[in-house]
């Protein structure tokens, strides 16, 4: 086996945007993957993006990812959420054919130069001189390499429930990758135990459609790349059901075969997406649950029920199952699943993703802790580019959270840690006015231009939309609307820019006017923002040296030395924000950082 520049390990939704990012900026990279046939696979939710997720895969593709051109050519329905609340909490949310999503990625990596494909399980890293320089597979290959990036996902020790049955999967019928959990471990890396899981799948013929709600998508379907102009493609429904008392009472009684409440599993599962059992117990006031029913794709019978993960016994699955209106006659093609696997602490991660215990060892997605194909997505390119960055001798590539959600993630992770499956939403974000979706290509396009991801035209093109958003703007200032301007009328909450008698506006396109309106709109709010934006670049600006002696400083509290120590801060900005530390400790710490500067 010949050596590579970089060794990706895992081919989920983290390991494709590593692999791309690393392979793009002119690297001989290897992805290893225990299935060729199970690269990018949407395991659970057929979906991509939602609320701050959709967010996220806007800020993929204005880096130069990957996602937002594959959910454009894979959707069946996209809906823009949270239309009717303000621009800072909407997102577009897209359902994608399953199955051509799995393929379009896989014949992606195949196409791209620089790129090897190999199908094995990692089980041991080679490490020199506190370094890793490579790895060992399962078949006893040692294959080396300058990095690595680890994104296996649910698969490190994975173990699935179903009942009284369990078996180490990664995924239903995928076998775990069982080995590498254990040699991270000897290596002195802290990991944990998360569980996840997954709803039962059912045949579409066997519904009763007509017993539900029909929730149709946008028309048109919107794009998640800025790349892409228009989408055309088939939409397809996704319809509403509740759960009701009968339901709830299956569940109640057969509570004590859950192996989420009889023992068996001992993982952190998602506070914010909880199995049906898990619904039923902590709110058991609740009369109905909604449950949405979702197609798999356009080549398929087989539908996604949204909201019912369990890990119930299967006999007990089809009861409740067929308690629900529209479900009575469900045939059920795939059972309900709970998945328990090992993670690893991602406070034992730089702001780059590069470990602290492993040099050129670079770690992303649920590895870390975290939920959600796009949360993975967007770690693993940042891991890829900043493996790309080492291989170049350059500084790491780091976004701070008043710049994109990518940094309000990942500085999440390594200055809080995490002890359930992360997930982002809208309210981690103290500066989500700024980071509206519409914007990510203004706010990271040049970013990734700079770093080698985001090519000539992309630059071409955002510069074309920012003259056009700036011509529109000096059209509504000299454009009178009664006594004011068009541009100060566009401040008044009743009036809306499609609604004013501009013709000189008339030729513009619709996503173009919307980011003027609301970049007028709501000014005021923003340049405040960007006042307390400019006091936190300042916080991040002061850095902290790597080897910055704590124990030396008077005043500050043993515990926070001890928090400081463990993190080790690259900035005072970041020290503020890790958890319990106090804030006059802070305080303190800056006036010894500047202290040291001056010695």
């Amino acid at each position: 086996m010949r050596d590579y520049d970089a060794i990706v390990i895992g081919g989920g939704h983290a390991g494709i945007e590593a692999s791309l990012a690393l392979a793009r900026e002119g690297f001989d990279t290897v992805l290893i993957t225990q299935s060729l046939d199970a690269i990018g696979r949407l395991s659970c939710n057929p979906s991509i993006g939602g609320l701050a997720k959709g967010n996220l895969v806007r800020e993929i593709d204005a880096l130069g990812g990957e996602m937002g051109h594959l959910a454009d050519s894979t959707m069946v329905q996209m809906r823009m959420l949270n239309r009717r609340r303000g621009p800072a909490v909407q997102a577009p949310r897209a359902q994608a054919d399953k199955f051509s999503y799995s393929r379009l990625a896989k014949e992606t990596l195949e196409r791209e130069r620089h790129l090897s494909l190999f199908m094995d399980t990692v089980v041991d890293l080679i490490v020199e001189d506190g370094s890793v320089a490579g790895v060992v597979t399962e078949r006893g290959w040692r294959i080396s390499s300058k990095v690595v990036v680890l994104t296996t996902g649910t698969f490190m020790d994975g173990r699935i429930f179903i009942g009284e049955y369990d078996a180490p999967c990664g995924r239903l019928s995928e076998k775990a990758a069982i080995g590498l959990g254990d040699s991270l471990r000897r290596l002195g890396f802290n990991t944990g135990r998360m569980k996840t899981g997954t709803p039962a799948r059912v045949r579409r013929s066997s519904l009763d459609l007509d017993e539900m709600e029909v929730q149709d998508g946008d028309d048109p379907m919107l794009p998640f790349s800025f790349e892409t102009d228009r989408i055309e493609r088939p939409s397809l429904p996704c319809y509403v059901t509740y759960t009701n008392d009968r339901t709830h009472e299956i569940i109640r009684s057969n509570i004590s075969r859950s192996p989420l409440y009889g023992g068996k599993i001992v993982g952190r599962g998602p506070r914010y997406c909880p199995s049906i059992e898990d619904k039923v117990v902590r709110f058991p006031d609740r009369e109905r649950h909604q449950i949405f029913v979702e197609p798999e794709g356009v080549g398929t019978e087989e539908m996604y029920l949204n909201g019912l993960s369990s890990s119930l016994p299967e006999e007990v699955q089809h009861d409740f199952i067929h308690s629900i209106p529209g479900l009575r006659h469900a045939e059920i093609m795939r059972p309900a699943y709970a998945v328990e696997y090992d993670y690893l602490d991602p406070l034992d991660l730089y702001p780059s993703l590069e470990s602290k215990i492993l040099s050129n060892l670079f770690i992303a997605g649920q590895t870390n802790g975290t939920s959600g194909y796009e949360e993975a997505a967007a770690q693993g390119l940042i891991a890829g580019i900043n493996a790309a960055e080492r291989l170049k001798g350059e500084k790491p590539f780091i976004l701070s959270r008043t710049e994109a959600y990518i940094g309000v993630l990942i500085d999440d992770l390594v200055t809080k840690g995490t002890k359930e499956p992360y997930r982002m939403f809208t309210s981690r974000a103290e500066y989500r006015l700024s980071l509206r979706h519409g914007t990510a290509d203004q706010r990271l396009t040049p970013k990734g231009y700079a770093v080698g991801l985001a090519g000539r035209e992309r630059m071409e093109r955002l510069e074309a939309k920012s003259a056009r958003i700036r011509s529109a703007k000096d059209i509504l200032k000299r454009t009178r609307i009664g006594e004011k301007s068009a541009y100060d009328a566009l401040k008044e909450p009743e009036r809306d820019i499609l609604s004013l008698d501009v013709p000189e506006l008339s030729g513009y396109p619709v996503s173009i006017l919307s980011e003027v309106e609301l970049d007028i709109r709501y000014s005021g709010y923003i340049e405040r923002q960007d006042r307390e934006l400019e006091k936190a670049r300042k916080a991040e600006n002061m850095e902290i040296p790597a080897d910055f002696d704590y124990d030396s400083v008077d005043g500050i509290s043993s515990e926070s030395k001890e928090k400081f120590k463990a993190v080790r801060p690259l900035s005072i900005g970041q020290a503020g924000r890790i958890s319990g530390v106090r804030v006059s400790d802070v305080a303190v710490l800056a006036v010894a950082v500047r202290s040291s500067r001056r010695g």
